[in-house]
C-alpha cells in the first residue's frame, strides 16, 4: 500500500523509538493514506512542508483497527487518555477518565500498527465534551465522522518500521495547505455545532459518561457499539 507522512521535514528512513510520547498513540510513525491530508498535516504554518510518500507492506503485521467491530469510541478516548495532555477541570472529567483508564484502554501490547482516528483540534473537542457529560456515545459517535477530518495508521514496531521503504516527497504549498487544513477543521467544528438539532438528537438508549459511570457499564455493552 502508498502511505504519506506530512512533516516539516523530508523524512527518508523513518526511525523506530522516535516522536513525541504525547502524540495520540504514543510513540510511533504517523502516516495516511491520503496525498491531500498528509500536504495538509505538513503545514501547521504558512511554511512550506513536505508529504514523503512510502511503499509499506502490512503483510503478517499485527494491526489494531480502532475503527472497526470489537472497539468502540471509548477506546480511543482512553488511548487519548493515556497519551495526550487532557485538560480534566471538572470532577466529573476525572472520575470518567480514570474509570475509562480502568476499563476501556486497549492492550497495545504486541501490535506493529495502529489504525484508527486522528485527533485534530475538533475531535479532541468532541472528546473533552464527552468527558464533561455534555454529549452522549452516540453523539461522540457520529460527531467523529463529520468533516473528513481522516484516519491515520501508526507504526508502532521494529517490524513495521522494517516494511516502509521511502518512494519520494512532494512539497505542500503552505500558502495553500495551511489555509486546508484550518478550513477542514472549521467545517468540522460547523458541523458538529450544527448537529446539535434534530439529527443530533439523544436517543432512549443512548449513554451519557455519567451513565457509563453509575451503570458500571462494561467493555463489552452491546450499547456502544
Amino acid at each position: 500500500m502508498i502511505i504519506y507522512h506530512g512533516s516539516t521535514e523530508i523524512v527518508e528512513v523513518p526511525v523506530y523509538g522516535k516522536g513525541s510520547e504525547n502524540n495520540d498513540y504514543g510513540k510511533g510513525f504517523y502516516c495516511t493514506e491520503s496525498l491531500e491530508l498528509a500536504k495538509e498535516w505538513a503545514c501547521p504554518t504558512v511554511q512550506d512542508g513536505f508529504a514523503n510518500q512510502y511503499e509499506f507492506d502490512m503483510t503478517g503485521l499485527n494491526v489494531m483497527y480502532l475503527n472497526r467491530d470489537g472497539y468502540s469510541i471509548l477506546n480511543w478516548i482512553a488511548i487519548l487518555l493515556q497519551n495526550r495532555i487532557f485538560p480534566k477541570r471538572s470532577p466529573i472529567a476525572r472520575q470518567a477518565s480514570k474509570y475509562l483508564l480502568d476499563g476501556f484502554l486497549p492492550d497495545t501490547t504486541g501490535y506493529d500498527v495502529i489504525w484508527g482516528y486522528r485527533a485534530d483540534d475538533s475531535y479532541f473537542t468532541y472528546a473533552k465534551d464527552f468527558l464533561n457529560n455534555t454529549i452522549s456515545v452516540g453523539q461522540l459517535t457520529r460527531a467523529m465522522k463529520l468533516g473528513e477530518l481522516g484516519e491515520q495508521i501508526v507504526l508502532m514496531s521494529p517490524k513495521a518500521f522494517e516494511r516502509i521503504q521511502f518512494m519520494k516527497y512532494e512539497i505542500a504549498d503552505g500558502s495553500i495547505y495551511h489555509n486546508r487544513r484550518m478550513e477542514r477543521d472549521e467545517r468540522a467544528r460547523r458541523a458538529y455545532l450544527d448537529n446539535h438539532g434534530e439529527d443530533f438528537s439523544v436517543t432512549i438508549n443512548d449513554l451519557f459518561v455519567r451513565d457509563i459511570i453509575s451503570q458500571q457499564v462494561k467493555n463489552d455493552d452491546p450499547r456502544l457499539r
